[in-house]
């Protein structure tokens, strides 16, 4: 008995579909209990093994013969073996077995037990046969094989047909949003093709079949409300949601992305919604399950709550055109005091700087005196003058850093980073380069390159007055990749979960200072990997482990930069 190839997400299950391409999915409940094989004899019973290795199973006869779902004797001669799952109803658990963690654990436990006690709370649910009718013929399809378990009396596992990979993804988000009214715990589907393939049946891990699990990080709930977040130019849908528990907390708000979005999944005021973190730490919404009949339509907002300019709705982002709008100018402070891991400067006193005209410009942060700070209520002389001290601690930045602590449209760290390998590793140079010359780059099409011209002109007073005035001091750039003996120079690396010995700022610094790369997500073209959890089933983790990218812990990321790290 072999086990499945498992998806836990749409995106790896119609990877897979595309490679069977079926006419038919079959659909069954994958469902969450123990492996069993019933073997059978010319019709008759004759032994229950648990599946054990896949190869060795113990024998547990003499209590298999007291569950429910067990025909001792078929009206055909079969011989062969029915497999299926050991299960304990909900009900029986919330009556008789509330002391085990769920039903799976206790019917484990009963299963094996030497005195029986306890079998007869238990049924068998089966999904397969193996063996020869009376004339020697096999099963030529799946649904022929699940009616002839029915005919024999067994329990069979719910099996539905889908036309096309879609309906089974929509089909699997039903199934979770009625899941927990289930008799019995489910985990996922089963998909398979109507056609038998004995070959590929016969191997450890069969490849026409596919578990498509439910994600602990995957839940159905209702959308009752959007708000509308401004982040600088930027005006991004957040929904908010009935509250769900999803991968060990619960979850009120979730990420819509875009307008876009919204009118993909025709999504509503009260539409039922797939909501995942999968791999993240942010909730979004992944898809519609349906809209009952008293779903409303989303309201889109046209103009910008802080300037009033009419927004830019392009589907795919919706945001306010007015270069001068103060939402953009906060966010930049908001951005740099990030980028620049400037401490002590909260949302709330960053908000009263600005509203009082103290700090309107990045610049203005560093003209800021313990006097200013002290005529603000609730602050006293040590935090000011500690707050002061932060920001000219962090005076010296790299070239990456200071471009995207500006928050140019489109230009973050790797994009910068990109910049500088492109040979832009100065500001003289970036200011004197055409929309043109940026568009060369790649990963610069000709919109990022036109935001990034006409977003260096906006910002080049101040970026110009915080050199000159000796604010900040921009880092050289590291030796070409081809010179530099740094083993990180000219490789891609991205980090997930926790650094012990370091924050991952300073090893994303450390990266770009010995003339590396650092990237936010794993992509084909990553050389590493960094994680001390190298068997974690992230999602970076498992992309990394698919794209066959080198995957590191800290000790050896360490290791690579040498004396990088004093």
């Amino acid at each position: 008995m072999g086990s499945l190839s498992k998806a836990t997400d749409p995106e790896s299950f119609l990877a897979w579909a595309a490679k069977v391409n079926y006419g038919l999915y079959l659909v069954q409940y994958k469902l969450d209990g123990a492996s069993m094989e019933l073997q059978y004899d010319d019709g008759v019973f004759v032994r229950g093994i648990t599946r054990g290795d896949g190869e060795i199973g113990d024998d547990i006869t003499q209590n298999v013969m007291r569950m429910h779902g067990v025909p001792k004797k078929l009206v055909a001669p079969f011989t062969g073996a029915v497999r299926g799952e050991v299960l304990m109803s909900r009900d029986i658990h919330a009556t008789k077995y509330t002391d085990k963690a769920n039903c799976r654990n206790a019917a484990n436990g009963l299963m094996k037990r030497k005195d029986g006690v306890g079998a007869e709370d238990l049924d068998i649910i089966c999904y397969d046969a193996v063996g020869s009718l009376p004339a020697g013929t096999a099963f030529a399809t799946e649904q022929e094989k699940i009616a002839w378990l029915q005919r024999m009396g067994f329990n069979v596992v719910p099996t539905t047909g889908c036309g096309s990979p879609e309906e089974v993804v929509a089909y699997r988000a039903k199934i979770m949003d009625i899941r927990a009214t289930l008799p019995y715990d489910i985990d996922g589907l089963v998909v398979k093709g109507d056609r038998i393939d004995p070959r590929d049946a016969d191997k450890l891990r069969p490849e026409l079949q596919i578990a498509f699990k439910f994600s602990p990080e995957e839940a159905v709930t209702t959308l009752m409300d959007v708000e509308w977040s401004e982040s600088g130019a930027t005006v991004t849908p957040i929904g908010v949601v009935e509250p769900v528990r999803l991968a060990g907390t619960t979850v009120q708000r979730a990420n819509l992305a875009n307008p876009g979005m919204i009118r993909l999944m025709d999504l509503r005021i009260r539409s039922k919604v797939v909501i995942t973190k999968r791999g993240e730490i942010i909730p979004k919404i992944e898809s519609l399950v349906e809209n009952p009949p008293d779903a409303m339509p989303i309201v889109i907002p046209t103009q910008c709550s802080l300037c009033g300019t009419t927004l830019v709705d392009e589907d795919t982002r919706l945001y306010c055109p007015n270069q001068v709008c103060p939402g953009k100018a906060y966010h930049r402070l908001e951005k740099w005091l990030s980028v620049i891991d400037i401490k002590d400067i909260g949302s709330a006193l960053l908000k009263r700087l600005f509203d009082a005209g103290k700090v309107v410009r990045i610049p203005d942060l560093y003209s800021l005196t313990v006097a200013d700070l002290l005529s603000f209520e609730r602050m006293g002389d040590k935090s000011a003058q500690k707050i002061v001290r932060n920001i000219k601690a962090q005076n010296k930045v790299s070239l990456s850093q200071f471009l995207a602590g500006f928050d140019i449209e489109g230009i973050g760290m790797l994009m910068a980073d990109k910049l500088i390998a492109a040979g832009y590793d100065t500001l003289d140079k970036l200011f004197l380069a055409s929309w043109s010359d940026f568009e060369g780059i790649d990963g610069f099409a000709e919109i990022t390159a036109k935001a990034l011209h006409s977003g260096l002109r906006l910002v080049e007073a101040d970026m110009r007055e915080l050199v000159n005035k000796g604010f900040v001091r921009i880092k050289s750039p590291p030796a070409n990749a081809s010179e530099s003996e740094s083993p990180v120079a000219g490789k891609y690396f991205c980090f997930t979960g926790e650094l012990i010995a370091m924050k991952r700022a300073e090893a994303e610094t450390l990266i770009r200072d010995n003339g590396g790369f650092v990237k936010s997500g794993v992509t084909k073209d990553l050389d590493y990997l960094v994680t001390n959890d190298p068997f974690s089933g992230s999602e970076k983790n498992r992309k990394a482990q698919e794209f066959a990218i080198k995957i590191i812990n800290e000790e050896q990321f360490i290791a690579m930069l040498g004396r990088g790290t004093d």
